[in-house]
């Protein structure tokens, strides 16, 4: 428990066997449930979760890999299903310091936010991001801008999140993008329901083996999900006032 809330951490995991053992070892005391979902992972991935003894882990599997989205939805759900009252998500190769939990947590727990976002721009040290995701991060940040409609929101490819039950439940977590594109759809989501969003400072580690992600996979499948969101965006009100909620049926 953390200011008595249930924390849990989902962990998304695709061939992390090298670092999944850090991170795990890294987890706070005082978070309550740790979910690794093994997204079809073809290395000794099973293998370490199956040697951890940590009494926290909850561990889901595909069996084919769905992508990040889809590793990330499954365990939002498992995590409130478990009665989690804020949801935490931090990446299985070791890029996100668990030092910085606490600082996304702090200001869902003071209800100053209901989603928290690392921003390693806002850090020393960012700098060391690889020239080429550092570029792509720029550039995806700005363009999000309008899109989701947080202005100031940076650093919005940034996975290292927290978010509170309630503002979870209302993104439909279950139709989350599947792909590399999700923070961007999960930020459109939270604007749909005027969220409050808050950036904090988070550490920019790199370690020896970097993110799995593909500029080519992000070349073709984020211009595709920028276009539905502008589009969504955009869509009126329904006869009652309300927004109509992001593609609630499967993405």
């Amino acid at each position: 428990m953390y200011c008595d809330k249930r924390i849990a951490v989902v962990i998304p995991a695709r061939n992390e066997q090298d670092s999944l053992p850090q991170v795990l070892r890294g987890i706070p005391d005082y978070v309550d449930r740790i979910v690794v979902v093994n997204d079809g992972s073809t290395d000794g991935t099973a293998r370490v979760l199956e040697d951890t003894t940590d009494p926290r882990l909850l561990v889901a599997t595909h069996e084919t890999g769905m992508g990040v989205g889809a590793a990330l939805s499954t365990g939002y759900i498992r995590a409130l299903y478990d009665g989690a009252d804020i949801v935490c998500v931090m990446g299985g190769d070791g890029q996100m310091d668990p030092d910085d939990l606490q600082s996304l947590l702090d200001p869902i727990v003071q209800d100053k936010a209901d989603y928290v976002k690392g921003n390693r721009f806002l850090c020393q040290g960012w700098n060391a991001m690889p020239a080429t995701r550092l570029l792509g991060n720029i550039t995806l940040s700005l363009l999000s801008k309008p899109i989701t409609g947080y202005w100031h929101v940076w650093d919005s490819q940034c996975g290292y999140t927290a978010i509170h039950k309630t503002a979870l439940e209302r993104i439909y977590p279950h139709s989350i993008y599947r792909g590399y594109g999700v923070p961007n759809d999960i930020l459109a989501r939270l604007h749909r329901i005027h969220a409050r969003v808050l950036d904090v400072p988070v550490a920019c580690l790199y370690p020896e083996r970097h993110s799995q992600m593909k500029a080519g996979n992000l070349a073709l499948s984020l211009p595709v999900l920028f276009y539905k969101l502008a589009k969504e965006r955009l869509a009126p009100t329904d006869k009652s006032g309300n927004e109509r909620p992001l593609h609630p049926e499967k993405s």
